[in-house]
């Protein structure tokens, strides 16, 4: 049976999951985390694209990210091959480094995109046995960007959409959009500050 085509609109961001096969690790050690990162850059100047949030943990990563000029399939097979060919060459690895396809599902509206990120940054305390305490200190993720309102070093890095799309209860910035993520659900899953948005208010530019 033929795999459903994937969706792509270039007006949304897609919130992308790629797992190790079987959860086994798919990032050792530093250098392999460097790498990854490499590869981002270098698709990135193949097919510009936009991230607004990154987790990339020892067996998996998410990404949150828009391509507004080539199919995310394309994207993300160069990302994905390229580290693939570092990862087997380095380790003397056979076989299917992933787990089946990468998982996306796109984030058309800003609630649903504070929620991805939310989620995307929360991520390494939120293991069984938690990564670190803070969510700034894990280095391999967007998260720390926010949090020390320093430049970026990726240029594929966007710092302003989140923040620009907080309810009226928060302002409009890095230190209220930590709050936001580090603020506790209600019971229907949402912050419980958080006004919900319609969809029709956001669309990515």
């Amino acid at each position: 049976m033929a795999r459903k085509r994937r969706q792509w609109n270039t007006r949304y961001f897609d919130h992308i999951v790629m797992r190790g096969n079987n959860r086994q690790d798919i990032f050792r050690t530093q250098a392999d985390f460097d790498e990854f990162f490499r590869v981002l850059n270098y698709a990135n100047m193949k097919h510009p694209f936009r991230l607004i949030a990154y987790c990339v943990m020892t067996n998996h990563y998410h990404l949150l990210l828009q391509s507004p000029n080539a199919p995310l399939g394309k994207v993300m097979g160069l990302i994905n091959h390229r580290y693939t060919d570092y990862y087997k060459k380095k380790y003397n690895y056979s076989g299917y480094l992933y787990d089946s396809r990468y998982f996306a599902k796109q984030a058309d509206s800003p609630a649903t995109l504070l929620k991805i990120s939310r989620y995307i940054h929360r991520n390494p305390i939120k293991t069984v046995v938690p990564m670190v305490s803070r969510m700034e200190d894990y280095y391999y993720s967007s998260f720390h960007f926010y949090k020390g309102e320093k430049a970026t070093c990726y240029v594929f890095l966007d710092l302003i959409i989140l923040p620009s799309l907080l309810p009226s209860s928060y302002t409009k910035s890095n230190k209220d959009y930590y709050r936001y993520c580090e603020e506790e659900l209600d019971e229907d899953g949402n912050i419980a500050t958080t006004r919900i948005l319609k969809s029709g208010d956001f669309i990515a530019k």
